[in-house]
């Protein structure tokens, strides 16, 4: 005897009285051991109510498992009620995961072919919601008949049903090839509609499809030309645009079918041209079809006119109310840059004024656009409105507009002194937001340019007198102090105001960034080198330097503790040699010719010394090595022969000077991962003072036809090594060469063991989820030896 139970009105009452969770769980507890006492009694009258009930229990988010045979056991029953219940019990309960799922393949077979409407409506909707590759291959020859079926409530599910099946085994297009063709010509709105989205996929999975359907773009061109003029139906219509949701998958279609084929596009370019002129853009409807035709035109081989008129639609849009909209026309306008770039340039002024959107997503998407925006005839206009924007922009989009700015102006520069003072404006603004090759960058270029070292030096003191917060900038002030102090005193820099400094106030200024709390270790290494090479620069007493150079001998920084001390035996022991050590930087061309010609060059020397004899007196032994001077004597040691001063000789590379490091042997890129247009490359950098460390920059390039978005990369290396990736710069690669995305990996491998990594990429392309996992063992032999 089956125990009394409640019916579903009274449990769904009874759970939402419940005052406590508690209460809630001994209600579902004492009704779920009443339905399985009901499924082992097996009462076959009342079974789809306690499944009912079970699966209302499901949604609660209770267990529900145990009803799954039940399900099947409904399905087979000749009963409507109770195949309706068990179909959805079906659709909720089992999925591929289940074995138990296959087990209803006869069933759904002997409904479809049953001939009763609702019985294979249900059975449709079942297979296209829960059905796996194996039910779709079995039951494919039903649906293709099904399809052809008189009945328009039967063929718009079964085509729906078809879809699915497409999405899960793309090899069963050829069998719903030959009906679509036919469905082309039906009136019925939901039949037409589910006839395109069918098509979509087929071209979409099957080149042999697109071939197929490529010959029926005359007749989707006049559908849509007859949606267009004359309308549908009434009753489709949205704000006076006629079935936009059915214009909306035709040029969809149409966007598909003229990628990339000449007669195809020839064939819809008029029919576009009068869509994208003749529809209403006062509601949002409009706005939809007008966005999807303008990216019809776009990927098609459309005309030029064609294409400066989609142009004008995004800059349209771009002055609409809505936020979305606005955001829409960004983002297309960015894909199209690369490719149009002159019709997007005639609404420069209107994206440069979405800099000012409150809404951080458009103004993100309008720094993006203004960026790629830049070339060398508007660089002056555009850096001034960019520049104005960094001042005011949020905190987390300095970092990308500084960085922008600084790849635009090294890129576009007019002349060196502009590159300059754009360089300062970004330091002296956003300068801890800055990438960490700004400071190696600007000091190339200001020791590059010769005629502008009295500007820049002076520019940078009254820079670092006014803010020494701004530690990129601070290190380069720094430097060029250090290397140009005997300009800043001369006051003869006719280019800018006159400026009277007195050697004290350089020292002193240089003495307050080492004591500032704000200055970062290598901050405070650029400030002490500064003041050392000022003892050869100055004419005064260098006492007060000596002074500053011995209190950092107890430095509690080992870095900075080491500079001091071999600064100070320097005075004191070789102070006839500091002169030449001392000299201003030659200028070194990194990632060039000269680069790796001076690579070999000290590499060949090291070689040599380690070859050659050791000499007799001892003081020539410590000119090779002042990392060694502290074990040499120092009372009657002879003082060498006077060494050549020059720039190129060796004593440049004897201090490990901040200022101009020699630049390492550039190491080749590696191209790891390439997939439908998606390249992932890898470039390495070895920072020379820290070899232990491999710097390596992931960039994900996309030149296919479709945006690549949610994009991540995460990578494991052997535990010998230790490995920080950084945020990447994005998760949308746009099409056809957009702006890449970018990742930063730090590594340290302190036994310099072979580096091995294990990338994972997960991303969204052409609608599809795409997850790759690889190993990459092949890294140059540079970046870990």
């Amino acid at each position: 005897m089956v125990a009394p139970s409640l019916k579903l009105q009274d449990l769904i009452e009874e759970i939402r009285g419940a005052k406590t969770q508690a209460q809630e769980r001994e209600v579902i507890q004492k009704e779920c051991a009443h339905i399985r006492a009901s499924f082992r009694d097996g009462d076959p009258v009342h079974r789809h109510r306690q499944l009912a009930k079970l699966l209302y229990v499901h949604m609660l988010g209770y267990p529900a498992h145990f009803g799954q045979m039940e399900c099947l056991k409904l399905i087979a029953s000749s009963r409507f009620t109770d195949k309706r219940v068990g179909y959805l019990g079906a659709m909720l309960l089992l999925d591929e995961r289940h074995d138990a799922h296959l087990l209803i393949t006869n069933s759904i077979k002997n409904d479809l072919s049953q001939g009763i409407q609702p019985v294979q409506g249900l059975a449709l909707c079942t297979l296209s919601t829960m059905g796996s590759a194996e039910m779709c291959r079995d039951l494919a020859p039903e649906v293709e008949k099904l399809l052809l079926q008189p009945s328009p409530y039967v063929r718009k599910k079964a085509i729906l049903t078809a879809v699915h099946m497409i999405r899960k085994v793309p090899e069963l297009s050829s069998v719903f090839l030959p009906p679509c063709v036919h469905l082309l010509h039906e009136r019925h709105h939901g039949i037409l509609l589910g006839t395109i989205t069918l098509i979509t996929e087929l071209c979409e999975r099957s080149p042999a499809a697109l071939r197929h359907f490529r010959k029926v773009v005359p007749q989707l061109v006049q559908i849509l030309r007859t949606l267009v003029t004359t309308g549908y139906s009434t009753e489709h219509s949205i704000s006076g645009v006629s079935d936009p949701f059915l214009q909306v998958q035709i040029l969809r279609l149409l966007r598909i079918l003229g990628r990339n084929h000449e007669e195809s596009s020839e064939t819809m370019n008029d029919l576009l041209a009068q869509v994208a002129t003749n529809t209403d853009t006062s509601r949002n409807a409009g706005n939809a079809v007008l966005f999807e035709t303008v990216l019809t035109i776009m990927d098609i081989r459309s005309a030029a006119g064609l294409r400066v008129l989609a142009v004008n639609i995004l800059g349209r849009f771009l002055l609409n109310s809505d936020r979305n909209i606005r955001y829409v026309a960004l983002t297309s306008l960015l894909r199209l840059v690369q490719s149009d770039h002159s019709a997007v340039q005639r609404h420069r002024p209107t994206v440069v004024d979405c800099l000012q959107e409150t809404d951080a997503s458009l103004s993100r998407r309008a720094l993006e656009l203004s960026l790629a925006l830049v070339n060398s005839s508007n660089v002056r206009a555009m850096m001034q409105e960019l520049q104005a924007f960094l001042e005011s922009c949020p905190p987390d989009l300095r970092a990308d507009c500084a960085s922008g700015i600084l790849l635009a102006a090294e890129r576009f520069a007019p002349t060196k002194r502009w590159h300059i003072d754009t360089i300062l404006h970004v330091l002296t603004t956003a300068g801890t937001h800055v990438r960490d090759d700004a400071v190696a960058n600007l000091t190339q270029l200001i020791g590059g340019a010769q005629e502008l070292h009295a500007y820049s030096v002076r520019r940078l003191y009254n820079a670092l007198a006014e803010d020494i917060s701004q530690q990129p900038l601070v290190q380069v002030a720094a430097w060029c102090i250090g290397e140009y102090g005997d300009l800043l005193l001369e006051g003869n820099c006719e280019e800018i105001e006159p400026l009277q400094v007195d050697e004290e106030e350089v020292l002193a200024l240089l003495e307050k960034v080492l004591q500032s709390h704000m200055s970062l270790p290598a901050t405070r290494g650029y400030a002490l080198t500064a003041l050392m090479k000022l003892s050869t620069r100055l004419q005064g007493d260098n006492n007060r330097i000596r002074q500053v150079v011995s209190i950092y001998r107890s430095c509690l920084d080992v870095e900075l503790q080491q500079r001091a001390v071999e600064y100070d035996t320097l005075f004191r022991k070789y102070d006839h040699m500091r002169a030449a050590i001392l000299e201003k930087m030659p200028l070194v061309e990194r990632d060039g010719p000269q680069a790796d010609e001076e690579a070999k060059e000290s590499k060949a020397a090291a070689q040599l010394s380690e070859a050659a004899p050791a000499p007799t007196e001892p003081q020539a032994s410590q000119l090779l090595d002042l990392l060694d001077l502290l074990d040499g004597a120092s009372g009657d040691a002879q003082h060498p022969p006077p060494l050549d001063p020059s720039p190129g000789g060796a004593l440049v590379y004897l201090l490990d000077l901040p200022c101009a490091p020699p630049p390492p042997a550039p190491i080749p890129d590696l191209k790891v991962f390439e997939r439908e247009g998606v390249q992932l490359n890898l470039s390495f950098i070895r920072p020379p003072e820290n070899p232990a460390l491999l710097l390596i920059t992931a960039t994900a390039t996309n030149s296919s036809e479709g945006d690549v978005t949610d994009f991540i990369c995460q990578a494991a290396v052997p535990k010998s090594l230790q490995l920080q990736m950084q945020a990447p710069s994005g998760n949308t690669v746009p099409a056809r060469g957009g702006l890449p995305i970018t990742q930063l990996f730090r590594i340290l491998n302190p036994n310099k063991a072979p580096v091995r990594l294990k990338l994972r990429l997960t991303y969204n392309h052409f609608h599809q989820s795409v997850q790759e996992i690889f190993e990459v063992n092949n890294l140059p032999v540079e970046s870990w030896q």
